[in-house]
């Protein structure tokens, strides 16, 4: 290696020195409020870096790693993303009882994990990525120990993970058995001349999809996602809801287009029902929750079918749609998980639809910017997940998908009902709250209520004029070469 490559990988580097830097630091000395600043100056230090690359073109680090534009904007959303998670996880953990500190270390490490994933070209960095990614979020998911959840969700999340690396290992196998190489640049040389693909490779692309199907949490491999995400403490249901996904997006998008993955009608095949049993499945399930943190599950893998949409447009304007609504969800998805970390108390969150009853009259700030999030997620005007939903389905009728197209827009009025159920639990008479959210510090709750009012204000900036982030997409994307299977 030499300096060249020492600059690319900055940003992989910087997080291992924070991991690194909190490792030390709470063997001498534990202090929360230390930890934290390490973290978010590590994540704010990443992102900064990412500038100094200065990316004309596709940089690689044979065999295993490509630094594009593409890369580049998948890591600064990751980064900016888990640096608000980060934000939002002072104010929660400050409240508990449990020791803290380790917490801020699990989450730089499932970062890396994730930003690896999307400068991967290999299979052997596609599992390592992985890896770092899922093992830190087992620990994760079950931080709080004494919850009685807890345990439960981060147990299903390790044994279902399991089975999906043993998936995802097996069809990388079937694939380097096939073609002669794990180099996705390869693999991609190796099967241009064919029309058909062999079942051998069939089988193992097939495996391959299990895996990123659990890590996406769309349907059939969905069983995880509500228990998880009730299980696990509110900011590291948002970590992976938004990060985890965005990482697995990242590299799915490259790896399929790389090999030209579209060329072969049974493999759009298999990704168009996976994306209607996904939008199907995920909002009438959301239909009957009462718990909004399994509500907002459900929701999550309907919006991965919704992603999937643009996704198998398979060309240019698919690759900007899936980014721009990435952003969007991050921020919404980010906001809300972010408003139920602030009423959650230091027994249970906040994941009743009575602990939001009569919210617009006790906290009318809160609630607001928690309708806000709900009516983004729901596709309304003047936020930006209407510009995102709009601009996927844009991108699927361009490419004449009209059954995923039709899909996309019934389940988007399916998911309006239980989104506006809980707008109208928050409109409901005022009484007396069901859950006593810990009082913070006056600088930290400012900090925290500043980051939401940010994010909700980046939210509706994008909705009304998304010009800005479309252009920076399109500019950020010019080095990642598209091709169009239509």
């Amino acid at each position: 290696m030499n300096a060249n490559d020492f600059l690319h990988l900055m940003p992989l580097l910087i997080l291992t020195f924070g991991a690194i830097m909190n490792m030390l630091v709470i063997s001498v000395w534990r202090n929360h409020k230390i930890i934290y600043v390490i973290t978010a100056m590590s994540f704010l230090a990443a992102f900064g870096s990412l500038f100094e690359l200065q990316v004309q073109g596709a940089y690689s680090i044979d065999p295993l790693l490509v630094i594009d534009g593409f890369a580049v904007f998948y890591m600064g959303l990751v980064l900016l993303t888990a640096l608000l998670i980060s934000m939002l996880s002072y104010a929660y953990f400050e409240q508990r009882e449990e020791r803290k500190e380790e917490y801020y270390l699990l989450l730089i490490l499932s970062t890396l994990g994730a930003c690896v994933l999307v400068i991967s070209t290999h299979f052997a960095s596609l599992f390592l990525g992985l890896e770092i990614l899922s093992v830190a979020l087992y620990a994760l998911i079950a931080y709080l120990r004494k919850r009685e959840r807890s345990d439960e969700g981060g147990i299903k999340y390790l044994i279902l993970a399991a089975f999906s690396s043993a998936f995802l290992l097996f069809g990388m196998a079937l694939v380097y058995a096939s073609t002669g190489t794990m180099e996705f640049a390869a693999v991609a040389i190796a099967i241009a001349g064919l029309t058909e693909l062999p079942l051998l490779l069939l089988t193992g692309f097939g495996m391959m999809i299990v895996g990123v199907g659990f890590k996406l949490g769309v349907v059939p491999f969905h069983m995880w996602t509500p228990d998880v995400y009730e299980g696990a403490p509110a900011p590291v249901t948002a970590f992976i809801a938004t990060v985890s996904k965005g990482g697995m997006i990242g590299l799915l998008i490259r790896f399929f287009i790389e090999v030209d993955g579209f060329r072969y009608p049974v493999l759009v095949l298999i990704f168009t029902i996976i994306a209607i049993a996904s939008m199907f499945t995920g909002n009438l399930l959301a239909l009957q929750q009462q718990n909004v943190k399994r509500l907002l599950a459900y929701s999550s893998i309907a919006h991965m079918g919704y992603l999937l949409v643009a996704f198998l447009a398979g060309n240019e304007m698919g690759v900007q749609a899936v980014s721009f609504y990435l952003v969007a969800y991050f921020i919404t998805t980010v906001g809300a998980f972010g408003i139920i970390a602030m009423l959650s108390d230091k027994v249970r969150d906040a994941e009743q639809l009575s602990d939001f009853k009569g919210l617009l009259w006790r906290r009318p700030w809160t609630a607001t910017i928690f309708i806000a999030m709900l009516l983004s997620l729901a596709g309304i005007p003047l936020t930006g997940g209407f510009v995102g939903k709009f601009y996927i389905l844009a991108a699927g009728v361009r490419t004449e998908l009209w059954l995923l197209a039709v899909s996309l827009v019934i389940n988007s009025v399916i998911g309006l009902y239980y989104y506006i159920k809980i707008i109208a639990v928050m409109f409901q008479p005022a009484e007396e709250a069901t859950i006593i959210p810990y009082k913070l510090q006056p600088s930290i709750y400012v900090a925290s209520m500043g980051t939401l009012t940010l994010l909700t204000l980046l939210l509706i900036g994008i909705g009304v004029y998304p010009t800005a982030l479309l252009q920076l997409i399109s500019t950020v994307l010019e080095t990642f070469q598209v091709v169009a299977y239509r």
